[in-house]
């Protein structure tokens, strides 16, 4: 791997890692460009752990409520307080108990349906087709319910229905970010919250997809400063890109990705027997 095709890797998947138009799809599509026939599954979990980096520092401050309020509220668990209580106290315990109920399905999915998931990366007009996907949960977020609910409101379904669809977006081709937003922006939640839990939950799931890919490390043959190179840029990209959606979220214009996604499954529609 040349250093070149390793700063085009890590920007596509800085750029589109955040944004609900699939770095997964994104990725396969670029690699098969470059003259890739076969996954680069451990670089994709480098450029991966990059883009949680930014997170780390984009979302410094919830971290740091959700970690005092998860200690806090394990210790008014413990004194027996109710949880009504608790999470007035504490409020973020909620939302820390939220991540770790949503991340239940998401983590059985990717062990169970992993080897299934990783045969996916190689065909480019499945890639299309999960990408029609995407496109209609970005479609039809407009005419969603708005409850305005906040976080401490949810109950266990939503956070189960949520972490399904994020388990469901381990597919190439079906975003992240757009399944479960969409899926909160569904169950009646605020765009904000929406937007920060979506992206507080993927940490276990990057973090877990990391260590099991990691054993990768091995088998690695495209060089270290390239892989450096493509860990840089994609958590700088990233980190922009998460300041963009922020904007993009505020000003109710999340759907407008549809009009994208849908362009890019017509894309590799039509070139995917060139490369398949």
């Amino acid at each position: 791997m040349t250093v070149f095709e390793s700063f085009i890797l890590g920007a596509v998947q800085g750029l589109t890692e955040f944004l609900p138009v699939s770095s997964s799809a994104h990725l396969v599509f670029v690699q098969h460009l470059l003259g890739f026939r076969e996954p680069l599954v451990f670089f994709d979990v480098v450029l991966h752990l990059a883009t949680l980096v930014a997170i780390f520092v984009y979302f410094s401050a919830d971290i740091a409520h959700l970690i005092r309020d998860s200690i806090y509220g394990a210790i008014y668990l413990v004194r027996r307080k109710p949880l009504q209580q608790i999470s007035e106290i504490a409020p973020h315990s909620r939302w820390a108990l939220g991540i770790l109920v949503a991340s239940i399905p998401t983590g059985l999915m990717g062990v169970f349906f992993k080897d299934y998931f990783e045969q996916l990366f190689g065909s480019l007009s499945g890639v299309g087709f999960q990408l029609l996907i995407t496109t209609l949960l970005l479609a039809v977020t407009p005419f969603f319910r708005k409850n305005g609910k906040n976080i401490n409101q949810a109950k266990y379904l939503d956070f189960m229905i949520i972490g399904i669809l994020q388990g469901i977006a381990i597919v190439p081709g079906i975003s992240r970010s757009g399944a479960t937003i969409a899926a909160a922006l569904f169950l009646g939640f605020r765009s904000d919250d929406a937007f920060r839990f979506s992206f507080l939950l993927s940490i276990p799931a990057i973090l877990g997809a990391g260590m099991v890919e990691w054993d990768g490390i091995a088998g690695w043959q495209g060089g270290w400063f390239p892989l450096a190179i493509g860990f840089l840029v994609s958590g700088f990209i990233g980190y922009l890109s998460l300041h963009f959606l922020a904007r993009v979220m505020r000003c109710g214009q999340f759907h407008f990705f549809a009009v994208y996604t849908f362009l890019f499954a017509v894309l590799i529609f039509t070139l995917a027997g060139r490369f398949e």
